[in-house]
């Protein structure tokens, strides 16, 4: 668990730890980490004086797909009661953070980080884990707390859903929480939105459904608006205009405006009564020609040929 310094780490491969309980040492993440792939390096900061680390830390993987590996998986679990946030490391805060920040008021003192994340949690993927508002001699509740989602339409739920309502015995508020410039304007504005949906069309921040790759052939979407099969036409229909389609020789494709084939095919004759032991009351079919083997793989034998030799007896024993 060596620490590396940080222009010889892999950003790629590396992913961000937050909200660490301060019981977490080196070993214990080496451990956790070492479930989403191999881990090459450990890294938690520590203060000077006492040694124990500031609640962050790094863990770098062997390959950046481990890493991405690690962020699905282990983002927002419970390690000694308070779930931790797991991200890449590359990523900018600020490109994270596209501003569906809740401020939720009124709070009951006796409800904790863990209480709200698993309520708030309901309504959408969190950005990071909630914040409490407390105060920093006694640790006890302020009374209000900060809410962060990945996307504003949790964010639009959530307010819908807990604006008002009884959480831990008392009436909470909930609203979009002021922005940090001082300015007096809260969160959630159409600016926002508008960056949040661009930024979630590049797959910027997490929940971008655009798939990576998409076809771009010749035939790309000719299928789109091709006609679909009716329960009543018993043909499928015909393929786009343009579109190659394999055609056997000497046979006619079944489309709407083909007439069905005929059976028998032609030197086949049928019969009005039927054959017995014909199938389908069909006359057989012609002999073939003259020379043709009928022997199904073996060697046709020549008119006058003597038989072949039977094979020699077999014997049994030694000596006889």
């Amino acid at each position: 668990m060596q620490n590396k310094a940080e222009q010889d780490r892999n950003q790629e491969a590396t992913v961000y730890l937050g909200n660490l309980d301060e019981k977490c040492t080196d070993a214990l993440i080496w451990e956790l980490m070492l479930q989403a792939g191999p881990v090459s390096n450990v890294f938690l900061p520590k203060d000077r004086i006492s040694m124990s680390h500031q609640g962050f830390g790094f863990c770098e993987f062997l390959t950046e797909a481990d890493a991405e590996y690690a962020v699905k998986i282990m983002n927002q679990i419970k390690l000694y009661g308070k779930p931790i946030r797991v991200n890449k490391a590359s990523y900018d805060k600020k490109q994270l953070d596209v501003g569906a920040n809740l401020f939720v008021g009124s709070l009951d003192p006796q409800v904790d980080e863990n209480t709200l994340a698993d309520t708030f949690g309901t309504f959408g993927g969190l950005s990071e884990p909630p914040k409490i508002a407390r105060d920093p001699t006694t640790g006890l509740s302020k009374g209000y707390a900060f809410i962060s989602y990945n996307d504003f339409e949790a964010a639009d739920m959530a307010i819908e859903n807990m604006n008002g309502q009884f959480f831990g015995g008392k009436q909470i508020s909930v609203q979009y929480a002021f922005k940090k410039d001082g300015k007096g304007e809260r969160h959630g504005g159409q600016a926002e939105r508008l960056l949040a949906a661009q930024a979630k069309k590049h797959q910027l921040i997490p929940g971008s459904s655009t798939p990576a790759y998409q076809y771009q052939g010749q035939f790309a979407g000719a299928l789109a608006n091709a006609p679909t099969a009716t329960a009543t036409s018993g043909y499928p229909p015909p393929p786009p205009a343009g579109m190659p389609v394999y055609q056997p020789q000497n046979q006619q494709p079944v489309y709407p405006n083909y007439p069905p084939q005929e059976y028998p095919p032609s030197g086949y004759p049928a019969t009005t009564t039927g054959v017995a032991g014909a199938p389908n009351g069909y006359a057989p079919p012609p002999p073939p020609p003259t020379g043709f083997p009928v022997n199904y793989g073996m060697p046709p034998q020549q008119q006058g040929a003597a038989a072949p030799p039977p094979p020699p007896p077999i014997r049994m024993g030694f000596g006889q």
